[in-house]
């Protein structure tokens, strides 16, 4: 007797009110092992008492088997944009995914890299770097022309010395599309200006 007639058997012996120890009884009697144990004629007779046509367990609710859907990658990527420097396990909390599928997401789907920023002195503004740029042009000139000399530079400025924590590396690390610049992180910046 196939699973399946088993079942119905189990099913109509049921609508008939007989309990499941002598439903199992008679099948063991004619089928001896290939009848089902005990415990799964109980089980499956608890189910067709209930209402259920089918004895198959329901689906239960946990993650798909494909989390790459165009939803997740859309979410992902606003998620990047609006902030380059979140972790896996960070975009892990905001968007329930798993490790795995948020990782192959970011690399196959979105083709993005984790690149560590890249360390500079000073950030300057544009008219510290045009007055720099003009110094140079000046001094250039002076020394062609053969007036330049080096006791005629005089500094005024105060001398600064910082000191900044700087994270960790992998606190500075940014998702980036393959070939763009490296993001930067600047190590002093001036709270204020000399005089």
């Amino acid at each position: 007797m196939s699973t399946e007639n088993f079942r119905f058997y189990i099913k109509v012996r049921t609508a008939f009110n007989i309990q499941a120890r002598i439903i199992h009884d008679e099948l063991y009697s004619v089928y001896s092992n290939e009848a089902p144990s005990l415990r799964t004629l109980e089980r499956w007779s608890k189910l067709f008492r209930e209402g259920r046509e089918e004895i198959e367990d329901k689906a239960r609710p946990s993650r798909p088997t494909t989390e790459t859907t165009s939803e997740n990658i859309e979410q992902i990527r606003l998620l990047i944009d609006d902030d380059p420097y979140l972790t896996v396990e960070e975009l892990q909390e905001q968007t329930n995914l798993s490790y795995d599928t948020i990782h192959r997401i970011i690399t196959s789907y979105l083709n993005l890299r984790k690149v560590t920023a890249r360390y500079i002195p000073k950030d300057l503004t544009d008219f510290q770097r045009a007055e720099r740029v003009r110094i140079f042009k000046e001094n250039l000139s002076k020394f062609l022309q053969g007036a330049w000399r080096l006791c005629d530079i005089i500094t005024g400025d105060k001398s600064w010395f910082y000191h900044k924590q700087i994270g960790r590396k992998s606190s500075n690390a940014a998702w980036m599309r393959r070939g763009d610049p490296s993001p930067t992180v600047v190590r002093q910046s001036m709270l204020q200006e000399s005089d």
